[in-house]
């Protein structure tokens, strides 16, 4: 069975006559399940969290693929900010995001007096990594359609490119909290100074990129073929200055470029 079969038969299997609410971000995962359910025929609705740590420019990406594939969205105010442990950002983070996420989502069905299901984009390449916000979703009974169809990461590309996903190569885009280092503090202030130097550099083709925060150091990571570029002027110039104005002293450019969970690293090599 080909790979969109494949996904289709498991959807459908999972849904049954049930609707379905698909956890949306934007990103290629959530994209390719939201594309697959909708296809399946099933009644679908995306549900998109709403909170600080979703930059504006993944929020309109968002609504405009999902527009792309004839999805139905709606907007969920997730509220994770008002949860301690989210804020303590121990490391287990993620636990009560997804957790305030899939929390928001059965309420709102059981307003609605829908029979549901919960698909979550989670793929098998997602397994073995430390990821709390699976345990949230094995306590809740959220599916993985992508995960019970054999799918990894080569997968979702693979038939994404055969939809013509406008985001099929689109990279990881994790969220603005994921920018501040284990065991400081999350709050809106951070987050918001994060998101005006990604913005920055975003509109000006600096992209992707992060911007980790460090108190009052911002330490950049790009891809290295940008480096001469943003240490040249005017553009050097320009973007001290956004960060300045985004509340930041210092401009740090981190020359090992873009790192998965840098901010979770030591301090001290080994």
């Amino acid at each position: 069975m080909d790979l969109e079969s494949r996904l289709i038969a498991t959807i459908r299997a999972a849904a049954g006559e049930r609707v379905a609410y698909v956890c949306y971000s934007g990103g290629i995962d959530s994209t390719v399940l939201l594309a697959a359910s909708v296809r399946a025929g099933i009644e679908t609705i995306a549900l998109l969290g709403v909170s600080a740590s979703l930059a504006a420019a993944e929020r309109d990406d968002a609504h405009r693929i999902a527009n792309e594939i004839g999805a139905r969205v709606e907007e969920v105010e997730t509220n994770e900010m008002e949860l301690e442990g989210y804020r303590a950002n121990a490391g287990d983070r993620c636990y009560f995001c997804k957790s305030a996420l899939y929390d928001t989502v059965q309420a709102l069905a059981a307003t609605r007096g829908s029979d549901e299901v919960i698909f979550v984009g989670t793929h098998v390449d997602d397994l073995g990594e430390h990821r709390p916000g699976l345990q949230a979703a094995m306590e809740r009974g959220v599916v993985a359609p992508l995960v019970d169809a054999g799918f990894n990461k080569v997968d979702v590309r693979e038939l994404a490119r055969l939809w013509n996903l406008s985001n099929a190569e689109k990279p990881a885009a994790p969220c603005l909290a994921s920018r501040v280092p284990v065991g400081i503090e999350v709050t809106p202030e951070k987050l918001a100074q994060i998101e005006a130097v990604e913005e920055f550099l975003r509109l000006h083709d600096v992209w992707p990129a992060r911007a980790r925060w460090h108190e009052s150091v911002v330490r950049l990571e790009i891809p290295a073929a940008m480096f001469e570029r943003v240490v040249t002027d005017p553009f050097r110039g320009e973007l001290r200055r956004a960060c300045r104005k985004a509340g930041f002293n210092f401009v740090a450019l981190d020359l090992g470029g873009l790192q998965s969970g840098s901010v979770s690293l030591p301090l001290v090599a080994s």
